[in-house]
Order: structure tokens, then C-alpha cells, then sequence
């Protein structure tokens, strides 16, 4: 099996049980979005975990084979059409600058990394209506100079 395909035997599979991802992650003891990022093929999961979950969702052989591959990391480059992806592309596109802005006063010349990261969504309560709050969490990288 290859990832696309262990991909789509996850959703169906999750779908068919009536899990979260939530449920998924809580199972395997892992962080929810790495999880859902992992099933959905872009990122490697340890042999443990990969296994667990193939036990879990009764995934097809060579599923966790597939769940252990590196991924190359590659996504559309069209802007998305879904409301809720397009308004993160959104999110970037105004503020992008700004954070990269802020981010190098305070750290100074470097990025924040996606390798050593964690990313969390939260659901916070308000009369006024429902408010997501996504926290991510990069190491900062300074740029070497040599």
C-alpha cells in the first residue's frame, strides 16, 4: 500500500467506527493534530504508534509499512477553495510579514521551525460566538553566519 491509499482506508475506517480524531489520538497517546496530520499522510508515525494504529482501526497489511514512510511533503499551489484552509492561507497572506516582522525583533535573524513544533486547536467558549484558538508551538533557528 502507498500512503494515498492507507490515507483513505483511515478515513474510511474512522468513519465507519464513528471516531474523532480526538478518539484516535487519546488511543494512541499522541497529540491530536500530529495524529490527524500523520494519517493524513504528511508525516512519518514511529513503528509503535503505526502499529497501534493498524490494531485500532483494523487497517489493510502494509498499511503500517506505508504509516512509517517519510512523506514528501508537497501540497497544492493553487489557493484552496474550502472556506476554512482558504481563510488560514488568508491568515498567512496578511500577517505573514508581520509575524516575520515581530518574530525577528524579539529572536533576531531566523525562523521558527516546523520540525522541533506542536500545533494544538482549541474550542473557546464565548457568548458572542464560538472562537477557534490554534497554538503553535516552533523552536526558534537562528541563520548561522560563516
Amino acid at each position: 500500500m502507498n500512503k494515498e491509499q492507507v490515507v483513505e482506508a483511515i478515513v474510511l475506517a474512522k468513519h465507519a467506527r464513528q471516531l474523532s480524531w480526538q478518539n484516535i489520538a487519546d488511543e494512541l497517546g499522541m497529540g491530536c493534530v500530529w495524529v490527524t496530520s500523520a494519517c493524513l499522510g504528511m508525516n512519518s508515525m514511529p513503528e509503535k504508534v503505526a502499529e497501534k494504529l493498524c490494531q485500532l482501526l483494523e487497517l489493510p497489511a502494509g498499511s503500517q509499512a506505508a504509516l512509517k514512510a517519510y512523506p514528501i511533503k508537497k501540497w497544492q499551489r493553487d489557493v484552496p477553495q474550502d472556506p476554512l484552509v482558504y481563510r488560514l492561507y488568508e491568515v498567512v497572506g496578511v500577517y505573514g510579514e508581520t509575524l516575520k516582522e515581530v518574530i525577528q525583533e524579539q529572536f533576531g535573524d531566523g525562523i521558527m521551525s516546523a520540525i522541533d513544533f506542536s500545533m494544538d486547536v482549541e474550542k473557546q467558549t464565548d457568548p458572542k460566538g464560538d472562537r477557534v484558538v490554534i497554538t503553535m508551538n516552533g523552536k526558534f533557528l537562528p541563520y548561522k553566519a560563516w
